[in-house]
């Protein structure tokens, strides 16, 4: 690399000057416009000194052009989840729906009295909107509401065991999305883990052998993402709730998935509920709000006044307390569930209610929007799944639908996955042995001619 390579890269003034820089001045400010230059001509300069040659003008215009845009353009944005998982976390779990959206729009869009008493005219909490709602679906005394519901966990433990020990059984250290571990999360809550059992294996004996006098809290986690099946034994809250009265230790059980009541849906029956854990005895439940409960990302944390009001008023709490937009979002969820119309008005719920007859009209529905538009697709039975963290045993009947894309090879499928990805309406299908299905139990009905149009496009 010489010194002359580096000298040939244009400078940012005479960029600025060039007429398809100039045309973005009618959109963008001048700050933004040096910035986006200054940063491609910082990567031009990186690749020249490592021996690659300057590239033309034309092109490091396009390239500061592809910047400028990258940066500008909406980046969140609708994706049709036709992958068959109703809470896909990397498609932001539960959706929300029209219906929420609607009943919320007035309270964010201006001022609102998130931390206003309109009937005393004085400062009130944020917590208030939902707490007897809460109350009601958990059978709790209190609750407070947090980020998520590692966060839950970890002021949990700052609150009531921070420099002394945490009990939990090896068979439920779990790891969460994104690639959070349990016992990180309690090593950073300040306090040290003692795990008891093993990994397939844990007894009353092996927790009640592990307390001592440092002993600040007994965590039981629920194993939301895996099971573990075959020669194995876990205990109960149940059984916990015995052991812990005598000695007077907090049993906390960190819930995860969230079940707010109990359904009439088979496929529930191995998820523990809120209010459950507490009739069996637990005196602090932690759970998520955006996997089965299909609200917002959130994490509650239920149990008796006494001990909620020391989580509320712990020097940290405010770093984990949520917007306003979660707890409007969050009480129009909750809502859903006391309406009597015998079923609980939000998607998920009306995804994982949807029947063989409904789900195979929907994918009939999808091969006909095809065929509209010329493309060969059939319909297949599939199995689809909750994902999110929920129900990890749980098979789901459902229907796909595969396209007959033109050629035999791997890479044709591959490629027109990646195309739809990139599509004006970003559609993440399912890539499965050289084939591209699109699993109806996670598309909504206004998405089917969508779906048909993308297709189209990229085809």
């Amino acid at each position: 690399m010489s010194k002359t390579n580096l000298k040939s890269i244009p400078s940012v003034d005479s960029l600025i000057q060039h007429p398809k820089i100039k045309s973005l001045k009618d959109i963008y400010t001048g700050d933004f416009i040096s910035y986006s230059i200054r940063t491609i001509l910082n990567e031009v300069r990186t690749k020249t000194k490592k021996g690659n040659t300057v590239p033309p003008v034309y092109e490091i215009i396009s390239e500061i052009e592809r910047f400028i845009l990258s940066i500008s353009e909406i980046n969140l944005k609708k994706v049709v989840n036709a992958t068959g998982i109703v809470l896909h976390t990397n498609l932001g779990r539960a959706p929300l729906g029209e219906k929420i959206f609607n009943e919320i729009k007035s309270a964010i869009t201006g001022y609102s009295n998130l931390e206003f008493d309109l009937g005393s005219g004085k400062r009130g909490k944020r917590t208030d909107h939902i707490l007897e709602l809460l109350k009601y679906f958990t059978k709790a005394e209190s609750a407070v509401i947090v980020n998520n519901n590692a966060a839950a966990l970890s002021i949990v433990l700052r609150t009531f065991s921070e420099g002394k020990e945490t009990i939990v059984s090896r068979g439920e250290l779990i790891e969460i999305g994104g690639s959070f571990r349990l016992p990180e999360i309690i090593a950073a809550s300040g306090t040290k883990m003692i795990e008891v059992g093993t990994t397939n294996r844990t007894r009353v004996p092996d927790y009640e052998n592990a307390i001592n006098k440092n002993t600040g809290v007994i965590l039981k986690a629920h194993k939301s993402n895996y099971t573990i099946e075959g020669f194995s034994e876990e205990v109960r809250i149940k059984e916990l709730s015995a052991l812990l009265k005598k000695k007077k230790i907090l049993l906390v059980h960190d819930i995860g998935s969230g079940l707010l009541t109990d359904t009439t849906k088979g496929i529930f029956d191995q998820e523990p509920t809120i209010k459950k854990s507490f009739a069996e005895g637990a005196d602090i439940v932690t759970f998520s709000c955006d996997k089965l409960l299909g609200g917002p990302q959130a994490g509650i944390i239920a149990g008796k006044k006494n001990l909620i009001d020391k989580i509320s008023k712990h020097p940290l709490m405010r770093t984990y307390r949520v917007d306003k937009l979660t707890i409007a979002l969050l009480s129009a969820a909750l809502r859903s569930y006391i309406m009597n119309d015998g079923r609980i008005d939000l998607p998920i719920y009306n995804m994982f209610y949807r029947t063989r007859e409904e789900l195979k009209s929907l994918a009939g529905n999808l091969c006909a929007e095809f065929k509209k538009q010329k493309i060969e697709s059939e319909v297949r039975e599939s199995e689809a799944f909750s994902g999110g963290g929920s129900m990890p045993n749980v098979k789901l009947s459902s229907y796909s639908v595969v396209l007959n894309l033109p050629g035999n090879e791997k890479n044709i499928a591959q490629n027109f996955y990646k195309k739809l990805l990139r599509a004006e309406t970003p559609v993440l299908a399912i890539l499965r042995k050289g084939e591209i299905h699109f699993d109806v139990l996670t598309i909504f009905d206004e998405d089917i001619p969508l779906i048909a149009k993308m297709v189209k496009s990229v085809l």
